[in-house]
């Protein structure tokens, strides 16, 4: 195991910001640096009315960090905001220490996490985006090869050549990139074809949703307890408990002031949210701070344009609730992942909100036209099926989404014909 690195943490509170808030965010930027592999030695906090033009904190502030850096042989100072390039030139400057902030630390994260190719690149095009206008004199380290927590690798080159490098880098990803979304535009379009319901499982990181994935597909995809332990997204065909079948999809993490760098990179991979019927909202319940986290993920809903989708919150870690937990958010389901029995609660809970959303019907089908019976028992949810030998017709009740094609194909044409309908 690689020797951790000596970390301090640094956070300029503005005054009037909500306490929790910051608390959870300082709480937060530790997890991130153990996730990182650094140790965290001290914090240091500053409350101002805004923070300081060139130095983020004020200097009598920096003088005590400078000490702090003495006392605990410290290797790297970690900025709790992003910082603008001035204030990170500034302060590197003017401390015995590398300096990084919150930003790309985060981006450090990923780059280890990311196991795809169109992860890898996302990931890269994040970092050249953040790297590019923060380039000055000493030049910058370019392989992301490099030891310690925020660097890119070897060597220093001339200021003009990383700049043309980066921005000729940037280039390439983003052509590569564009590749690679053209191939998930076609899945996604092949998908929609094959009339599959798309369930997108979304939640602050570490909210156990590759746990509940899992556990929902027979999946063995990374389950670890740290923060962005899945990047890459991961999609099954699941059956609900009255045979519908639905695609399932595991997304990244959202976290408190997620860098909009990183956002932008991975909208193709977000966009599996916004192309989702249905979205499942995993809720660690178990943390304090979870209303918040609740927040942080309806936010970027919004901002992604998935907001309007049918949600059902669940609140995971029930075995470890306080015992005054209250949901914030409806409708909603408490459960643990580990607990079979709730697995199966949860999917006919899902059923429950879906049918919900959708139209009830009845509908005849042949005995012999088995194509149209298979299509209703995968595509619709049944509630009872009866077969009538003297006619030898199977008479199904359940609910449909109007949405959906065959909707159009039997339930509305059959309304004319007298073989379909749907009940009010």
């Amino acid at each position: 195991m690689d020797e951790k690195e000596r970390v301090l943490l640094v956070a300029c509170q503005i005054k009037g910001e909500n306490e929790d808030r910051f608390d959870t965010s300082l709480q937060e930027l530790e997890q991130l640096t153990e996730t990182a592999n650094g140790k965290v030695f001290d914090i240091v906090t500053q409350k101002r009315d805004r923070r300081h033009p060139a130095y983020y904190l004020g200097t009598g502030k920096l003088e005590e960090i400078e000490k702090k850096i003495e006392e605990y042989d410290i290797d790297l100072i970690i900025l709790n905001d992003e910082v603008s390039p001035g204030q990170l030139r500034n302060l590197t400057d003017r401390l015995n220490a590398r300096v990084i902030d919150r930003t790309q630390l985060i981006l450090d994260i990923f780059a280890g996490r990311a196991k795809t190719r169109e992860g890898k690149l996302q990931v890269e095009l994040a970092q050249m985006e953040y790297m590019l206008p923060r380039l000055y004199g000493k030049g910058i380290e370019m392989s992301r090869l490099g030891a310690g927590i925020g660097t890119r690798g070897p060597g220093e080159t001339k200021l003009e050549t990383d700049r043309r490098h980066i921005q000729r880098r940037i280039t390439e990803i983003k052509q590569h990139l564009q590749t690679v979304v053209n191939q998930r535009n076609q899945y996604r379009k092949r998908r929609k074809e094959n009339k599959a319901f798309q369930i997108a499982i979304v939640g602050y990181t570490n909210a156990g949703k590759s746990t509940l994935f899992n556990r929902l597909t027979n999946s063995e995809s990374l389950e670890e307890n740290q923060l962005f332990a899945t990047l890459d997204p991961l999609t099954r065909e699941i059956q609900l408990t009255k045979g519908f079948h639905a695609i399932i999809s595991d997304t990244v993490g959202f976290i408190q002031d997620l860098p909009t760098t990183l956002v932008a990179a991975f909208r193709s991979t977000l966009e599996e949210v916004t192309e989702a019927d249905f979205i499942l909202h995993v809720v660690d319940g178990s943390n304090p701070d979870f209303p918040q986290h609740e927040k942080t993920v309806y936010d970027l809903l919004e901002d992604l344009g998935a907001n309007h989708l049918p949600i059902l919150t669940v609140y995971n870690k029930q075995d470890q609730f306080t015992k005054e937990f209250t949901p914030t958010s409806h409708p909603f389901f408490t459960m643990s992942a580990f607990n079979e029995n709730d697995i199966k609660q949860l999917l006919t809970k899902i059923e429950e909100v879906v049918k919900g959303e959708w139209e009830e019907y009845q509908v005849q089908v042949s005995a012999d036209d088995g194509r149209k019976l298979n299509e209703m028992r995968k595509h619709t949810i049944i509630e009872s099926e009866t077969f009538h030998s003297d006619t030898e017709k199977y008479i199904l009740t359940g609910y449909i989404n109007p949405e959906h094609p065959i909707y159009h194909q039997n339930i509305v044409r059959g309304n004319t014909d007298n073989e379909f309908g749907t009940t009010n």
